[in-house]
């Protein structure tokens, strides 16, 4: 392990001497100071570990002004503070400012010991625990991607080895499921993200201008064409093309589409000469292409010049786990773009009270600007969202329109159709009939019932069905086995 620096501040010279020396015995490298000034100095030229300082200092800075200073330079410092009788009030108030701990005096070595050990400890806590959490930030995200489903894990999966080649891909998948969002999410991660992402839908512009769009034009090639100009195919040469809506593409944008692929050339319209281009291909579609092959109303050699490489978007109604972690990256988006408020008091006031303390000095994480119910939450679990993930944004827009100024999302900020969808989470209310009800008995079939499912879900696996419902596997395996017998 590394030697760990510490900046002693004592001004009594006796003791500050003791107890640098068994510091320094017990492997720390300790620097003195005999004022609050001349540590405040020395923290400006110097990152320390840990700072020990007594909490009054004869003349010029205290211990606490050495504590502001050490955690504004260093905001990972331990700051350790030594009190005398009958200031233990101001180390407790220095704890709340951010040290990690305080010693009362008269103490004995080893009662100071344990305190930098422990104030060690917890950094190093911290910073696995920041690690870990960069790590699933990192799993859960994917270039603006959301998602920590087991089908958004293997979509990043796959998209991480896929950005690294130049094959075309066919990207499929419901409208709103994040299509482009994921074509641009390969182009900047693939060895192209110096040059250009160019985006074109080819369902949004009519035949006649698509391909002039596509392949440029020269002056003159048709009526309105003054000037020469380049095309899409052009603008992203060494870069990535977004074909986003190719399905919609006639039969005869579709051969010359094909002929471009085939041969890496582009010819502008009017023109004579062709053009060499390096693109890569990321086509998007909501359609059924193959069936849309064997109707005769797509291409089948241009379908598989395209479908090199599929990648299938999953609609978010079969990834609703996602959904608190979209919500949340949603909010943290719109509360990024409220304008700010002119009340500097209060906001100051947020501030200080967000940004608490605990005890050991760690600071805690300040809360959300806004923030959404658990009640509109299972809502929004429970909507079907036929629109997929821009729904979901869209509708989190509009709820944050509607709160009027409130941090919280209720349930009637939530557009009509959502509120609805929570009367389907509401508990079903069973009749008991005179005679009586066989409660062991309903309940061993809900049991029974859910863990088929969740079977069902995972294949057979009972390791991965125990996980889904938050169960041992030993214990599950016990559950079956009762569950048998009294089928039996």
């Amino acid at each position: 392990m590394a030697e760990k620096h510490i900046l002693l501040v004592e001004d009594e010279p006796a003791l500050r001497e003791v107890i640098a020396e068994q510091l320094t015995d017990r492997g720390f490298h300790v620097e003195q100071a005999a004022s609050g000034d001349q540590a405040i100095a020395r923290l400006g030229e110097f990152a320390f570990d840990i700072v020990i300082s007594d909490m009054r200092l004869g003349s010029g800075a205290d211990g606490a002004q050495v504590l502001d200073e050490a955690r504004a330079l260093y905001p990972d410092i331990i700051g350790i503070m030594v009190t005398g009788f009958g200031t233990v009030k101001d180390a407790v108030e220095a704890i709340k400012r951010g040290a990690t701990d305080f010693i009362q005096k008269p103490f004995q070595f080893d009662e100071l010991l344990h305190v930098v050990n422990s104030g060690l400890e917890q950094r190093r806590l911290r910073a696995e625990n920041t690690y870990l959490r960069r790590q699933l930030e990192e799993r859960y995200h994917f270039s603006g991607i959301v998602g920590k489903s087991a089908v958004m894990r293997a979509l990043f999966e796959l998209l991480e080895t896929v950005a690294q080649t130049a094959s075309t891909i066919l990207v499929t998948g419901e409208t709103g499921t994040g299509k482009e969002l994921v074509a641009r999410a390969i182009h900047h991660n693939s060895p192209r993200r110096a040059q250009r992402f160019v985006a074109i839908s080819c369902g949004a512009i009519p035949e006649t201008l698509l391909e002039a769009e596509l392949f440029g034009h020269v002056r003159g090639a048709f009526t309105g064409a003054v000037a020469t100009r380049t095309g899409r195919f052009e603008e992203a040469n060494r870069g990535t093309l977004f074909l986003d809506e190719v399905g919609t593409m006639t039969p005869a944008l579709q051969m010359k589409l094909l002929r471009v692929i085939q041969s890496r050339e582009v010819q502008r319209l009017g023109d004579t000469g062709s053009i060499k281009v390096d693109v890569r291909i990321i086509a998007a579609t909501n359609n059924d292409l193959l069936k849309m092959v064997a109707e005769g109303t797509f291409r089948e050699d241009l379908y598989y010049r395209l479908n090199v490489i599929p990648v299938q978007m999953p609609p978010l109604r079969e990834r609703k786990d996602d959904i608190p972690l979209l919500v949340q990256h949603f909010l943290e988006r719109f509360a990024a773009e409220l304008p700010v408020r002119d009340d500097r008091t209060s906001s100051a006031s947020a501030g200080r009270e967000n940004h608490s303390r605990s005890s050991a000095g760690v600071v805690q994480p300040a809360e959300s600007a806004l923030q959404i119910s658990q009640e509109a939450l299972r809502h929004l679990m429970a909507h079907s969202w036929p629109g997929n993930i821009r729904e979901l944004e869209n509708a989190l827009e509009r709820a944050v329109a509607f709160t009027g100024g409130r941090r919280t999302i209720e349930v009637r900020d939530l557009p009509p159709p959502i509120q609805a969808a929570g009367a389907s989470i509401a508990p079903i209310e069973m009749p008991i009939p005179e005679e009586g009800f066989d409660l062991p008995g309903y309940i061993d079939k809900l049991e029974r019932d859910v863990i088929a499912r969740a079977l069902d879900k995972t294949g057979g696996n009972k390791g991965a069905a125990a996980k889904l419902l938050n169960l041992k596997r030993t214990t599950l395996v016990e559950k079956l086995k009762r569950l048998e017998r009294t089928v039996e």
